[in-house]
């Protein structure tokens, strides 16, 4: 950790310049909303959405003598929903990431691979993956197997498309030097290919991740009864505005800190790649 890290008035500056934009649209909108601008059942104040997001979060029941206290903080509607929608997420990524990144190591490093599956992929990457919601219903029925294959779906194009690029994007002047140097095929694939297409490797599955998260709230609002996606479903149906724009905030609030954590960690895998300097 560098100075710059530890000089507290220099993280102040930067944490006021982050929040400046969000603290002056949260003054408007509640400006707006006290003014009568708006009509508080469609937008309602951001205090109003505060006090529902805080109900939202609260425990269902007291706490009992001899429970666990982290389980009773756990057991409100809001991490339920947080912690279904991240289990989805998590799983369905695996599966997505888990099967493009072999498919796309292979395509990237053979041309007749490469030739013989692209065309295909390229019909079917333009398909968004809400348009196999009713195919999806039909194969998996209703709960979490469609909602993984959605989501699953929605991470694999990204992470595949970026593997065949870093893979084939690979400086040809490295390989001639390992084949010089009679680095086998093995060696020229594990010290020399995949280090070198790790960066865009990396890249595609920080894209994946943020596409399975729009996924997993699509899936959410058709073929499960929990989640942050069914939730503001939910809401939708009892005119409940101030509980759906909590439930955004949330979505988004998860998101950022699943990209922060997956720069973060991008940051560390590629600290010898001279990309990912100077932070």
């Amino acid at each position: 950790m560098g100075k710059a890290d530890l000089d507290a008035p220099g993280l102040a500056a930067r944490l006021a310049r982050a929040l400046a934009v969000p603290v002056a649209l949260l003054a408007l909108w509640q400006l707006a909303a006290v003014s009568g601008l708006v009509n508080p059942h469609i937008l309602p104040s951001p205090w109003q959405v505060l006090r529902r997001w805080a109900a939202y979060a609260s425990p269902t029941e007291p706490l009992a003598q001899g429970m666990n206290p982290l389980a009773w903080a756990f057991s409100g509607e809001l991490p339920h929903d947080a912690l279904a929608t991240a289990v989805r997420v998590a799983v369905g990524f695996a599966i997505g990431a888990g099967l493009a990144l072999p498919l796309g190591l292979a395509m990237g490093s053979f041309d007749r691979v490469y030739n013989l599956l692209n065309p295909l992929l390229q019909v079917l990457r333009p398909i968004p993956p809400i348009a196999y919601i009713p195919l999806a219903i039909l194969w998996f029925g209703l709960g979490n197997p469609p909602a993984y294959f959605l989501i699953s779906l929605g991470a694999f194009f990204p992470v595949l498309m970026n593997t065949i690029a870093g893979v084939r994007q690979v400086d040809r002047i490295y390989i001639r030097a390992g084949r010089n140097l009679g680095a086998g095929s093995a060696t020229m694939f594990t010290r020399i290919i995949l280090p070198a297409a790790t960066p865009l490797i990396l890249t595609g599955m920080r894209v994946g991740v943020g596409v399975a998260f729009i996924c997993v709230i699509v899936a959410e609002m058709i073929a499960v009864n929990d989640g942050l996606g069914f939730r503001i479903l939910e809401a939708r149906e009892f005119f409940w505005s101030d509980k759906i724009i909590a439930g955004m905030l949330t979505i988004g609030l998860m998101g950022l800190a699943i990209d922060t954590c997956m720069d973060r960690l991008n940051a560390h895998l590629l600290r010898w790649h001279r990309g990912a300097g100077g932070r």
